[in-house]
C-alpha cells in the first residue's frame, strides 16, 4: 500500500512538473509573450526601439490618406529622442500596443545595410562560405523590389568632420549610384523596421539571424554586399521591374 501511494504522489509530482515547465515557457500558442520576448532581446542588445505604425488590411494603422509607406514608419514624429532601450518602458509598449509594430533608430548603436532580398541572400551565402562574421540580418518581405535583407552592423561612429557623414540612401546620388546600386546604408537620422513586424498583403519582417549574432563592422561587409547588389541590378536591367523603396528615412 505505501509502495503504491509513494508511485501515485511520484507520478502526481512528475506531473505538475511538466505543467509548471510549460507554464514557464512562452509558446507559440502565446504570440504576444513571444512577441514581447524578441523586442527585449533587441533592446537587450543595444538595439533603441519605438513604435510604429500597422497594418490595417491593405492600408496603415496612421491617419495619413494613402500612406506611402503604410506600416513601416514610426508612429511619433520624435521618434529619435522616444527611442529607447529601457525594458519597462518597452514592455509598456508592447503590452498597450498590441497591434504595433517597431523600428530601431539607427546610427546611435548600430547601422543597417539594406539591399534588395535576392542579392542579400547571394551575399549572406559567400559572407558564411568565407568565414567573414556577420551580425543579425532580418529579411522584409514584400512583392518584387519591396523584398529587401537588412544587415545590422555597428555604427560608423560620429566623425569629427560632420561633412563626412553621408545619407542613409547612397543609390539616391548620381555619383554613387553606379558604385552602390540598390544599396541603403541606414545610419545617424534613419531607422529601419525589425521583428517582429507585420506589413500590408500578409507580408512580414522576420530573423534570419538573430541579436546573439555581435555586431560587425559594415566596412567588412560592404565589399560583398556590393558586388552581389551589381549583379543583381545587371539581371533587373534585362526585365522590366517597378523600383518601390519600404523604408522611409
Amino acid at each position: 500500500m505505501g509502495s503504491e501511494s509513494g508511485r501515485v504522489k511520484r507520478g502526481e509530482q512528475s506531473r505538475i512538473s511538466q505543467w509548471l515547465r510549460r507554464r514557464q515557457k512562452p509558446t507559440a500558442e502565446d504570440p504576444a509573450r513571444e512577441r514581447e520576448a524578441l523586442l527585449l532581446a533587441i533592446a537587450a542588445a543595444g538595439l533603441p526601439l519605438a513604435p510604429a505604425a500597422h497594418p490595417v488590411g491593405y492600408r496603415c494603422s496612421c491617419d495619413r490618406i494613402g500612406c506611402p509607406t503604410p506600416a513601416r514608419h514610426p508612429v511619433s514624429f520624435a521618434w529619435q529622442t522616444q527611442s529607447t532601450t529601457d525594458r519597462a518602458q518597452i514592455e509598456r509598449w508592447a503590452r498597450n500596443e498590441p497591434e504595433a509594430n517597431f523600428i530601431t533608430a539607427t546610427g546611435m548603436v548600430h547601422d543597417v545595410l539594406d539591399v534588395p532580398l535576392e542579392a542579400g541572400a547571394a551575399a549572406l551565402a559567400r559572407l558564411l562560405e568565407a568565414g567573414i562574421k556577420v551580425g543579425p540580418v532580418a529579411e522584409s518581405g514584400g512583392s518584387g523590389d519591396q523584398a529587401r535583407m537588412l544587415f545590422f552592423t555597428a555604427t560608423r561612429g560620429t566623425p569629427e568632420d560632420e561633412d563626412e557623414w553621408w545619407p542613409c540612401a547612397l543609390d539616391c546620388h548620381p555619383e554613387t549610384m553606379d558604385e552602390h546600386p540598390g544599396l541603403r546604408w541606414h545610419c545617424r537620422g534613419s531607422y529601419v523596421l525589425v521583428p517582429p513586424a507585420a506589413l500590408p498583403g500578409d507580408h512580414a519582417v522576420t530573423w534570419i539571424r538573430g541579436t546573439e549574432n555581435p555586431l560587425p563592422d559594415p566596412l567588412t561587409l560592404l565589399e560583398t554586399l556590393t558586388d552581389a547588389c551589381a549583379a543583381y541590378a545587371d539581371t533587373s536591367d534585362r526585365t522590366p521591374a517597378t523600383v518601390a523603396w519600404p523604408l522611409g528615412r
